[in-house]
């Protein structure tokens, strides 16, 4: 049982429904019928009092109690979550703001962040008694789904597009699980997967459509609120305007689950009482896949905009339909945030600037947050007294080809000292 879950919500008709009614959407709206888990936050108070977190040794696991799984239900071994957070302030001066944080989720167990749903899926799929999970991805919610499954013994049967960069591809069939390479956008692999769900009476774990995966998602902000240095009991900081935490959080947005996620870890904890003021959110797109972009910008309703045709070198942020744009559309409104749209260009470099000034490699779609942190300053959105995190959501050896494309070339030489000299012009 989870006492601590009030009930899921439906973010198109306001519904609410108990745990064990629904497995993934209000039945009133279809696939479309996002729902969100509502909280307990007087019962979870009072436990997070008797057992404060101890993220540095538990990872996200470390509030559980914030879980929307059963206390009995065991967590994959994988050490996920507990990624290191940096100050990087030669970042900041370039950005021209007081301050950048950079979060490295590169440094989970799959190298992305997506670990933080996958773990998540394999625990309700666990509850559930499931024999296959499935899911569609570009490439790191698969890769993600593949490693925490391997490490439980869980099946999995996953689609990706056939254009998912090699390494991607390479970890999936590493990990062992059944890889369908869709002849097709990520859009065609995710309708394909909810078809064969539907079919078979696989648990899925897709983005938008599990209402379960943004929960995974949000402790990188409990997180963040930890490693800067405060306290997640909610006796001891019941406090006032919060210095040392960031004025604005920057997150590339794709399907929108992420930045869903990020936010509900805010309202969770502004529900606990610890955050009497949230940062705005800043939603970085390609502008290759700027539906959200276009939606925030033209005041348009997500829930009946149109799909676009998505194509962006930032493989795991294409999405012509983002899945998960409800509550992506609700985190940049109700933080007074904004979506950014940055290039293919940008994005590019801003592969190399984030690892030069803060030694930190990210694939394209994780540095498309820096990118759009340079766009809002040159467009005045933020300024020299903001505190300012960067979600870096995927490894850039996800993607060496990219950040190939982006850099010099190594110059060869003989194996002399005249050469080197020759080289350096020394």
């Amino acid at each position: 049982m989870m006492h601590h879950i009030l009930g899921l919500r439906c973010l198109i008709c306001g519904k609410l429904y108990q745990p064990d009614e629904v497995t993934y959407v209000c039945p009133d709206h279809g696939d479309d019928g996002t729902l969100d888990v509502e909280y307990d936050y007087a019962q979870i108070r009072s436990q997070l009092a008797a057992n404060p977190p101890d993220w540095a040794r538990q990872g996200m696991f470390a509030y559980r109690p914030l879980l929307p799984v059963a206390e009995t239900t065991a967590a994959p071994p994988l050490h996920i979550g507990a990624t290191p957070v940096y100050d990087a302030p030669r970042l900041a001066a370039t950005a021209g703001v007081a301050q950048v944080w950079v979060k490295d989720d590169g440094r989970n167990p799959t190298a992305s962040f997506k670990d933080r749903a996958s773990a998540i899926a394999v625990m309700k799929a666990a509850e559930r008694g499931a024999e296959i999970i499935t899911t569609a991805s570009t490439g790191n919610a698969a890769a993600a789904l593949a490693g925490i499954a391997a490490a439980t013994g869980q099946k999995t049967v996953i689609f990706v597009p056939a254009s998912a960069p090699q390494a991607k591809i390479a970890q999936l069939l590493t990990y062992g699980a059944t890889v369908l390479l869709v002849e097709g956008s990520y859009d065609d692999a995710f309708e394909l997967c909810l078809k064969a769900t539907h079919a078979f009476g696989w648990y899925c774990r897709n983005t938008g459509y599990n209402p379960y995966m943004s929960e995974g998602k949000k402790t990188v902000t409990f997180e963040l609120y930890q490693q800067l240095g405060l306290e997640m009991s909610p006796i001891s900081n019941l406090q006032s305007p919060i210095s040392n935490f960031p004025t604005h959080i920057f997150v590339s947005v794709g399907d929108g689950c992420i930045i869903g996620g990020v936010y509900k870890g805010l309202r969770d904890l502004v529900g606990l009482g610890l955050l009497p003021q949230m940062p705005k959110l800043m939603g970085v797109q390609a502008a290759g896949s700027s539906y959200l972009y276009e939606a925030w910008r033209n005041d348009e309703d997500v829930v009946t905009k149109a799909p676009i045709a998505a194509n962006t070198r930032a493989d795991s942020i294409s999405a012509g339909l983002p899945r998960d744009r409800i509550k992506a559309m609700r985190a940049i409104r109700e933080t007074d945030g904004a979506f950014v749209q940055v290039s293919d260009a940008a994005i590019l470099a801003a592969i190399p600037k984030l690892a030069q000034h803060s030694g930190v490699f990210a694939e394209p779609a994780a540095a498309a947050a820096y990118a759009g942190l340079l766009q809002a300053a040159a467009d005045g959105q933020v300024g020299p007294s903001d505190r300012v995190a960067l979600l870096i959501t995927g490894s850039g050896l996800k993607d060496v080809a990219a950040a190939i494309t982006a850099v010099s070339q190594a110059t060869t030489i003989k194996p002399t000292l005249a050469a080197v000299e020759q080289a350096l012009n020394l």
